[in-house]
């Protein structure tokens, strides 16, 4: 199954992830997320086996554990895009508030998801949810104008729990499903 390690927004921040999505809705070529379903990615895992979930989830434990890091509040506010405004493949927003604790959490989950076999990030890690794909350039100057010229607030929210959770990719948008969570 394709899984991923995450933070889930509320559902109650739905509303404003839609908001802003609404911002960007007259853009041509950009394929939005589904707002019920905003989150912030701390590792893409790729295929993962039924039989080494177990693993995973006591993989997060340690990485919980070494990050040192209980519940805390995020706010999730502003725009920016991947990888630049020359090649815009996603629009997100960030993370302000908390994006240190989800920074901690992303690099001890790397440690010790890669020591399990996965692969290493390639990137670095921005703390963000993401509104959008580009699938082509149509819009390219209208993303451009609002990413720069506006910086919106979502809202903010407690966070509880890191989620593995499996992504099954269908026809319209991706559907997900909580795997296991650990408490932070």
């Amino acid at each position: 199954m394709r899984c991923f390690l995450a933070v889930d927004l509320p559902d109650s921040l739905a509303a404003g992830v839609a908001a802003v999505q609404d911002r960007l809705s007259d853009a041509d070529g950009l394929r939005f997320t589904d707002p019920e379903s905003a989150h912030v990615t701390l590792k893409f895992l790729g295929e993962v086996s039924p039989d080494r979930v177990g693993a995973v989830e006591d993989a997060v434990e340690s990485a919980v554990d070494a990050a040192g890091v209980g519940p805390f509040d995020a706010s999730v506010g502003g725009l920016g895009v991947f990888p630049s405004l020359d090649y815009i493949r996603v629009v997100w927003v960030g993370v302000d508030d908390g994006g240190t604790e989800l920074t901690r959490l992303h690099e001890a989950i790397e440690r010790e998801t890669t020591a399990l076999g996965f692969d290493p990030e390639d990137h670095e890690f921005t703390p963000h949810v993401t509104l959008a794909r580009m699938d082509d350039a149509r819009g390219k100057d209208l993303v451009r104008r609002v990413v720069g010229g506006q910086s919106p607030t979502v809202g903010s929210f407690r966070v509880r729990e890191v989620r593995l959770k499996k992504s099954d990719l269908g026809p319209d948008a991706p559907e997900y499903e909580t795997v296991a969570r650990v408490s932070l």
